[in-house]
């Protein structure tokens, strides 16, 4: 298993548009934060996910923080640039190269379309980029082949939307209606304006350490899995229409799971929350079930049986997810184990999902999770009542700190996280009117 990687510290510059601040000062911003909370620590490596940042985008930061001299790695992987980073920051310290690491995401995305070298021009100009084009190929797919309907996707949008207005981190902060989002404008059929998430800005950055902080919960990272694509289904987002057709070959998203959660020793059942992708509302879909979430094929039921909402057994995306904050490349990942490590340390300016008290080994236990499926070896024993909470998003989390059945809080005593990158693909293309 080798040495166990815990969170030090983490910091976050806010999702959305800003003017006259660089990407350098959303990093110095992010990465001061996350230091401070630290303890100000010596660290021996810094990871950087990003993708718009141009050259040598992390020594930028360090460079104004007076912290260089060390061994700094942009990392580019698309969406999963910021969880690449981090699992390679955990895998340092757990392989005992390293005993502290910095982690940090930060993008200011460009406005409207994305453009991408990862895709050809003849796909680009044929109108099969995977913004917006592919993304609505696939939704058009998942209702095909299953019982999603075009209300399922609208209803997405208004639960993650109405999560996101108790965020002070997200872009978009207004509740919406099903019936506002099929009227917003169609950008391609069926995807609505307000079922895709907007590219945007922003920072974030997690201190990794392999001795726990003296104060407050020990926030662990218990796997970090990153998986990238078979060559096999034709309407995949790493290769649109093109490669073998073979519906039996795994996702990435579902390979990242699977190994992550077997390393952790856990399972879906175990979750109590989860933030996934959620680049546009099928995609959301999709997510939810490839980590176990619903059955394959059942993600329609389970999105009208209230599935994911904050009064469900298993809330999802109570940040508001990537359709609430925005997606800023980089910083994705990075600020959604940020949310999810304030929110098991109870330190969120939001509502707290409902967790379960657990029996193990004589310890108390609640979970979180991100991005997840299973669970495994803890057994739940009863409901306790909604504290103060946080979000993340390509993770699986585990902590130990509970708030009692009488209200009271008890003492933090340990946690743990999982993180895993469910994909490599490109975030949605237009930026949202004001809502």
């Amino acid at each position: 298993m080798g040495v166990r990687v815990a969170v030090a510290g983490v910091g976050l510059h806010p999702f959305g548009r800003f003017d006259g601040v660089s990407n350098t000062d959303m990093g110095v911003h992010a990465v001061r934060v996350a230091l401070h909370e630290a303890g100000n620590p010596s660290f021996g490596a810094a990871f950087c996910g990003t993708a718009y940042s141009g050259v040598a985008a992390g020594h930028r930061v360090l460079g104004q923080l007076a912290r260089t001299g060390i061994p700094i790695v942009d990392v580019e992987a698309g969406c999963a640039s910021g969880a690449a980073a981090l699992a390679l920051a955990a895998g340092a310290i757990r392989s005992g190269e390293r005993d502290c690491v910095l982690v940090f995401g930060m993008e200011k995305m460009p406005k409207g379309m994305i453009r991408s070298s990862f895709f050809e021009p003849w796909r680009e100009e044929a109108g099969l980029a995977a913004t917006p084009g592919y993304f609505a190929l696939r939704a058009q797919r998942l209702m095909r082949e299953s019982d999603v309907r075009l209300e399922d996707l609208a209803r997405v949008s208004v639960t993650n939307h109405a999560h996101g207005v108790h965020n002070p981190n997200a872009m978009y902060r207004k509740p919406v209606t099903v019936e506002q989002v099929l009227a917003s404008a169609s950008v391609c059929d069926p995807l609505r304006l307000l079922m895709l998430c907007s590219p945007n800005e922003g920072a974030a950055a997690i201190v990794l350490s392999a001795t726990p902080p003296a104060q407050g919960p020990a926030i662990r990272i218990a796997a970090a899995q990153v998986r990238s694509h078979l060559a096999g289904n034709v309407l995949g987002e790493h290769t649109p229409l093109s490669g073998l057709v073979d519906d039996g070959m795994p996702t990435p998203t579902e390979m990242a799971a699977r190994a992550a959660y077997e390393e952790a020793g856990l399972g879906p059942d175990a979750l109590d929350v989860v933030e996934l992708q959620d680049t546009d509302a099928a995609r959301h879909v999709l997510s939810a079930e490839e980590l176990g979430l619903c059955p394959r094929g059942g993600g329609g039921r389970w999105v009208r049986d209230g599935g994911g909402e904050m009064t469900s057994r298993l809330p999802v995306n109570p940040s508001g997810g990537l359709l609430s904050k925005g997606e800023p490349l980089g910083a994705s990942a990075v600020g959604q184990v940020v949310e999810l490590v304030r929110q098991l340390q109870g330190r969120c300016e939001r509502p707290l999902v409902t967790v379960r008290e657990v029996d193990r080994d004589e310890d108390l236990a609640e979970h979180a999770s991100i991005m997840a499926p299973p669970a495994a070896p803890w057994r739940a024993r009863r409901d306790v009542p909604r504290g103060e909470s946080g979000r993340a998003s390509f993770v699986w989390q585990r902590a130990v700190s509970v708030t009692g059945a009488d209200g009271g809080r008890r003492r933090p005593v340990s946690a743990e996280l999982t993180v895993f990158t469910p994909y490599l693909t490109h975030p949605s293309t237009l930026d949202k009117h004001a809502i």
